[in-house]
């Protein structure tokens, strides 16, 4: 669907809308996690980048998915991303506007600094920030997000970080009420892994973005480590060279997989890998996969990611390189699921995403009614002069 061209009614207008960089349906992550529980309680929008198309003129586009409506504007060109702030953009918040009928949502909830200025639009409207991410670290990151970030860590009434390292960076800027949501868990949703027949020959697999973040030497060593198994990677390939990915008899590229297809993906490993470089695109990382894994039951190998390192050091074999990854794989894959899931079980429970999504969910009213006896007071005084 999309304005104005086509006629059809527009959805309902939201009391929730999500600014994000990340498109709701690229990998399950934080925030479809986050954001498909908030939206039980809350009519919401997902509010994507624009999208480089064929179009001749900007043109807003909405579907439904489920209680989310997901909304993305098309400009013309042919360019492999287009953030917030391009200049065909400049018209994306009146065509919001109008979509919604000019009502303001309750709640507006940004993923990237870059959407700030399309936040800044909707007036009265409670602005939550949640840092998934050290976006600046990232691969050609836009010079201004630096500054952006500030900006949006001052105008916000509600900061959320997603991991450890990422809070002691945000607290410095926001040191009374940044609050720490780590990376979450549906542990259920794993539970069918935890029953699997042995394969043909052991497997160390991956599951997620194969990205700049990856160690692909790294990869390529394990693989001459272990000749006797394979390495399975699944996920979509981002950001990077395809041509310059590790090539073996035992590495295997399986491609992305949905969220729902996981569960079986990991029923096929022996032992899950998380072969994060340590740049400076990983220093601030909260892998959601750790948890995962371990609700699969799975022995974990990872690098020493500094989150990975303070939060599941006595669940996870920390290693340095593919000869290290390679003995701790032969090592751990015989331990029994079952009673590594117990082990893991009360980080699982703490981290379950329905507890993250009701705590957040809390502090999002506290905010809202703090904002609301704020404009009374303010209303008071303009009265009582």
């Amino acid at each position: 669907m999309t304005l104005p061209s086509e006629p059809a009614a527009p959805p309902a207008a939201p009391e929730l809308v999500v600014l994000s960089h990340l498109r709701w349906t690229y990998v399950w992550q934080r925030p479809q996690h986050l954001i498909s529980r908030l939206a039980r309680e809350r009519r919401t929008w997902f509010v994507e980048e624009p999208a480089a198309t064929d179009v001749k003129t900007p043109t807003l586009v909405w579907e439904e998915h489920g209680p989310i409506t997901r909304v993305w504007l098309e400009v013309p060109g042919s360019e492999a991303h287009v953030d917030f702030t391009d200049p065909r953009a400049s018209g994306y918040g009146p065509l919001l506007r109008k979509l919604m009928g000019d009502a303001a949502p309750a709640v507006t909830w940004i993923y990237t600094p870059m959407a700030l200025d399309l936040a800044d639009g909707f007036e009265g409207s409670v602005l939550v920030y949640d840092v998934m991410d050290d976006l600046a670290s990232f691969k050609d990151a836009p010079p201004a997000l630096v500054l952006r970030q500030r900006q949006a860590l001052r105008k916000a009434d509600l900061v959320f970080t997603g991991g450890r390292s990422l809070h002691r960076g945000v607290v410095e800027h926001r040191p009374a009420d940044t609050h720490l949501f780590a990376s979450g868990v549906e542990p259920e949703h794993y539970a069918p892994a935890l029953e699997r027949e042995p394969g043909p020959h052991p497997v160390a697999g991956y599951v997620g973005v194969l990205d700049e973040r990856i160690d692909f030497d790294l990869l390529h060593d394990l693989a001459g480590y272990l000749p006797d198994w394979e390495v399975r990677l699944v996920g979509p390939v981002a950001k990077v060279n395809p041509g310059l990915l590790p090539r073996a008899a035992n590495i295997t590229y399986v491609g992305p997989k949905r969220y729902e297809e996981l569960p079986m993906e990991m029923a096929q490993f022996d032992v899950a890998l998380m072969p994060f470089a340590i740049n400076a695109a990983t220093r601030s990382i909260s892998p959601t996969k750790t948890l995962e894994y371990l609700a699969a039951g799975l022995p974990v190998v990872s690098t020493r990611v500094p989150d990975v390192v303070s939060d599941y050091s006595e669940l996870v074999d920390l290693q340095d390189d593919g000869a290290g990854f390679a003995a701790a794989c032969r090592r751990v894959h015989e331990h029994c699921r079952h009673e590594r899931a117990d082990r893991a079980r009360p980080a699982l429970d703490w981290q379950h995403w329905d507890s993250i999504a009701e705590r957040m969910a809390d502090l999002m009213e506290t905010a809202a009614s703090r904002r609301t006896s704020a404009g009374r007071t303010s209303a008071g005084r303009k009265e009582t002069a």
